[in-house]
């Protein structure tokens, strides 16, 4: 373990804290809310610029917060197989996580009070309820994602909110299809967070955190896995039954081959460099999925 830490820079453990693969869950979002909002005629590209932003500095305030948490609660094992901690790495003061977190925070709230001024100020109780839920997933007395809520939460925050709130910013409207690609991306993102969980079931199991899959077993985690993504395929043909969008958004289906790679993974694999190996590749297919989504909207 020294040895390894030796080999840390802090350049480096800031970069793994950042957890790249992660932001597809935050990218993914405005890209198929943007697609919608120019379909329909009415794209502000100053408004979708901030939502980005505001996605963005949320899911960094997430990860640097449960980086942070997760060390002072204990979660973080030496035995944890995964990207590097900040906070445990002993190259980066905790502290200096905690406050990259807040910064982040106070970033998506500057943005997202610009946003609202110019939009609508209902907007400001979407934005402090994203803010509360990112700050409580592992912080606070009672932290969610200790409680195996997280990937319910992910699913409305990542998914729902954000796609719905990138259309709603851009076009002041929210549309039947904008609540399906949220549904589908929502999807993907909660089964970016599943493969997580999966990877450190031991770990998290021996360190008292309960995730869902800690609560639901590997095999069950597995399933939920497989649900999610049939579920978030599904979504474009719902979209072609119920909406009067092009069949072009069947081109989201080529994603397919990314998500059956990883859940073909999460079942024959126990191995926590394997499924971290899934996890970015579920992160690809959904953000592959929203370019292929948005490609088909505007065609």
């Amino acid at each position: 373990m020294a040895t390894a830490v030796a080999t840390l820079t802090p350049a480096r453990v800031w970069w793994s804290a950042v957890r790249p693969a992660t932001l597809a869950a935050s990218v993914s979002p405005v890209l198929a809310g943007t697609a919608i909002a120019v379909q329909e005629g009415g794209a502000r590209w100053g408004a979708g610029i901030g939502a980005l932003v505001v996605a963005l500095a949320i899911q960094l305030g997430v990860n640097f917060s449960n980086d942070y948490s997760d060390h002072k609660r204990g979660a973080d094992t030496p035995q944890r197989i995964g990207p590097v901690r900040a906070a445990a790495s002993g190259v980066v003061a905790p502290d200096h996580v905690k406050w990259a977190a807040v910064a982040a925070f106070a970033l998506a709230g500057v943005v997202g009070l610009v946003v609202s001024v110019f939009t609508d100020w209902r907007l400001l109780i979407a934005g402090a309820a994203c803010l509360l839920a990112a700050w409580l997933y592992t912080g606070g007395p009672r932290p969610y994602g200790y409680l195996g809520l997280g990937e319910l939460f992910v699913f409305i925050f990542f998914g729902l909110v954000a796609t719905c709130g990138t259309v709603y910013v851009e076009a002041l409207h929210v549309d039947v299809l904008s609540v399906l690609a949220g549904c589908a991306l929502g999807f993907l993102a909660s089964a970016i967070l599943v493969l997580n969980n999966l990877r450190d079931i031991d770990t998290d199991a021996a360190a008292g955190k309960r995730t869902l899959a800690t609560r639901i077993g590997r095999e069950q985690t597995r399933r939920l896995l497989l649900g999610l993504v049939v579920a978030a395929f599904a979504m474009p043909f719902v979209a072609m039954a119920v909406t009067p969008v092009s069949t072009w958004v069947a081109l989201a289906e080529l994603a397919l081959p990314f998500a059956i790679d990883s859940v073909r993974t999460a079942n024959a694999n126990t191995s926590g460099l394997r499924l971290v190996g899934a996890l970015k590749r579920m992160a690809a297919t959904e953000i592959v999925l929203s370019l292929l989504f948005a490609i088909g909207v505007l065609a």
